[in-house]
């Protein structure tokens, strides 16, 4: 089991019912209900595509933005358009170099190399601009902690703007401007722009009409709000949308090369084809050779010369996936040999390539359970890239560790540092000692999201078709996360060599279904046939040889053990509220039950049964059951004195009382107590 617990949506029949009749899918339908949704015009707005987008000058110190930028242009003097090297940073800079050239501003920019300067703004590369006559730096998708390179630029005589979306310190820098949806003083309504969000609302502000801004410039804001993992709702996901039309026929020369290159094109483009395609590619530019390549491409109006770049990028994300498996080998067999039970994964190596190892950060964390930070060393200091896992605060830590280290940044989940070679010992004790108290907290059990349980015969390709008016999927709009209880594994299997794990499952109502769990193939030799498990997956239409199927991308399995939980309950174990109000029955879960006990029965109105068999067998006859609530449900019945129950290990005998008991359910001392009443 990949997450600790499962917490699994319980849609609202009369809700699902009321969207069905909308005209929304059943699986749709259900999502949908799960997430909080009654009615399809609910389901619309939270759906919907065409918010209004924000007001620019909302932004704090946007109009001070504005004013330096314009005084700029009319001086003639020379900008530098300071990025970052992910995907979100380039296209920022991408975005805002193309603004400005086009009114006339003899504007270069500087992306810092990932190996050489590393994040941000930095000293030498503002001496260098400064050098080459630059008047004016304004910075995108970074420079919100940087307050010495700030005084630096006041020193030398260059403006300074900032636009950032990252969490400020305590102190902001000083500059003519600093435009951050993140200030502690902000009046912009939400944090959720990326940063090339925030380079186009400058550009919009500058433009004075937003709306031809987004047409022209859509396309880009796409790319590194889904690549950065912004919250796909409101104004992000119009401006996602809108870039996603235009994607499908690109009008920028240097994407319409790279969809090609990566032979996409005449395919759908969509939010997963920018997360697990076009953006890793775009990536290995900054990560194995330089930023500036992918800047180029996007920028070019030479077709030879986007066809090359687009090619090149191709490449570098190949070598990007060879140098990172020879770094996951390396560090995985680290932790196994020297760090087996740290609470935190602190690694360093000698040789390792900066560009990735946020890359195979990621994977650590995910296959060992910890936060990770993994550090490259080069002489007597370290470049670190952090991961997080159960909810652990990156930020938080780094700052509370702040004196061990020479610089830091990022948010909650990823972050990255400079530390001496001499404090790494005392900050992976630290880091340690934090992980270890988060766990026992009980925070750091990470929670698996799930929209809602469902019976297979929904899982058809019709009803998982329907769900693609959930999309686009991201964060703020996941993509629907669907489980199974109780399904049997008929055959087991491992593809890639060995690197995957393909399942054939027979549902508790009798659907076979084929499976797939990417990264699980270990777990061939713990499965067998025959074994009952619930399954966590995204549902999809696989094709394959022009023939499509139904299949579940699995996202996590566990023993099926709906009983486990009421167990747990009557041994006295303290359970979480979440797990008190799956095991509290309605009085149509004990309906359910009683409905499916008088039916089961045999002529003695006696029924033998396996505990986990009946849990199944009631949420199979009455989909809206959860299988948590059976037993439960048959101790209130025998609390009532409907029913007796002998026990003998996992067996049930169950023998219904005459017809004529009747009692009220206020009555059984166990429903009080499970739905909280004294």
């Amino acid at each position: 089991m990949k997450y600790g617990t499962w917490k699994i949506g319980q849609p609202d029949a009369a809700a699902v019912a009321a969207l069905e009749r909308g005209g929304y899918g059943a699986l749709t339908a259900r999502v949908l209900s799960a997430r909080g949704c009654e009615t399809a015009e609910q389901a619309e707005a939270l759906l919907r595509t065409d918010s209004p987008l924000e007001e620019p000058l909302l932004l704090r110190e946007m109009d001070r933005a504005v004013a330096a930028i314009e005084q700029a242009l009319r001086d003639g003097t020379r900008i530098a358009v300071f990025g970052d090297y992910d995907v979100d940073g380039i296209t920022a800079t991408c975005l805002l170099t193309d603004y400005l050239r086009s009114r006339g501003a003899d504007c270069t920019y500087h992306i810092p190399g990932r190996l050489e300067e590393g994040y941000g703004l930095n000293a030498g590369a503002i001496r260098e601009l400064a050098a080459q006559g630059v008047g004016l730096i304004v910075s995108v998708d970074c420079g919100i902690t940087a307050l010495e390179e700030a005084q630096l630029c006041h020193e030398l005589g260059v403006r300074l703007v900032i636009t950032d979306h990252h969490e400020c310190k305590p102190t902001l820098p000083q500059a003519d401007a600093v435009v951050d949806p993140h200030r502690p003083d902000r009046t912009y309504p939400h944090t959720d722009l990326s940063g090339v969000g925030v380079a186009f609302k400058l550009a919009a502000a500058l433009e004075g009409d937003q709306d031809a801004a987004a047409r022209r410039y859509c396309d880009l804001v796409c790319l590194g709000t889904v690549a950065d993992v912004m919250p796909l709702r409101g104004e992000n996901r119009r401006l996602v949308v809108m870039g996603l039309a235009d994607l499908q026929r690109p009008h920028r020369l240097g994407l319409r090369a790279l969809i090609e290159a990566c032979s996409c094109s005449g395919q759908p483009i969509t939010a997963g084809t920018i997360g697990y395609v076009l953006a890793p590619r775009i990536n290995a530019a900054g990560r194995m050779e330089h930023a500036e390549l992918a800047v180029q491409l996007f920028l070019s109006d030479d077709p030879a010369q986007a066809q090359e770049l687009a090619e090149t990028l191709c490449r570098l994300n190949r070598e990007r996936q060879s140098t990172e498996s020879e770094i996951y080998r390396e560090a995985s067999d680290m932790v196994r040999r020297e760090h087996p039970d740290d609470s935190a994964i602190v690694l360093a190596g000698e040789n390792w390539h900066q560009g990735v190892i946020g890359i195979v950060a990621s994977r650590l964390c995910e296959e060992f359970c910890r936060p990770t930070f993994l550090i490259c060393m080069n002489g007597e200091h370290g470049k670190a890239s952090s991961r997080s896992y159960g909810g652990f605060n990156l930020f938080r830590s780094l700052q509370e560790l702040a004196p061990l280290l020479e610089g830091y940044g990022g948010h909650e989940f990823a972050a990255g540092f400079t530390i001496p070679r001499e404090n790494i010992d005392v900050f992976r004790q630290e880091m340690c000692r934090r992980a270890q108290a988060h766990r026992e907290s009980g925070a750091g059990q990470p929670a698996l999201e799930i929209d809602c349980a469902v019976q297979a015969r929904l899982l058809t390709e019709p009803e998982i078709a329907a769900l693609d008016r959930l999309e686009p999927c991201g964060a703020g709009c996941p993509k629907p996360v669907l489980c199974l209880s109780g399904a049997g594994i008929e055959r087991v299997s491992t593809v890639g060599g060995g690197k995957h794990l393909r399942l054939q499952l027979r549902s508790a109502d009798g659907v076979s279904l084929q499976a797939i769990y990417f990264s699980a193939g270990a777990l061939a030799q713990r499965l067998h046939p025959g074994d009952r498990v619930d399954v966590a997956f995204h549902a999809q239409i696989n094709e394959f040889r022009n023939v499509r199927s139904v299949q579940l991308n699995v996202l996590d399995l566990r023993r099926y053990a709906p009983a486990g939980l009421f167990d747990r309950y009557c041994e006295g174990e303290r359970l979480t509220g979440a797990e008190r109000a799956a095991l509290a029955p309605q009085r149509s879960d004990v309906a359910d039950v009683w409905r499916y006990l008088c039916h089961a029965a045999d002529r003695s109105r006696t029924l033998h049964c396996e505990r986990s068999a009946l849990c199944l067998a009631v949420s199979t006859a009455s989909p809206r059951h959860s299988p948590e609530r059976t037993l439960p449900c048959v101790a209130i019945l025998a609390e009532l004195h409907l029913l007796t129950v002998r026990r003998d290990g996992a067996m049930l005998t169950l023998t219904l009382a005459d017809g004529s008991v009747r009692s009220a359910l206020e009555n059984s001392a166990l429903y009080r107590a499970l739905k909280g009443e004294s």
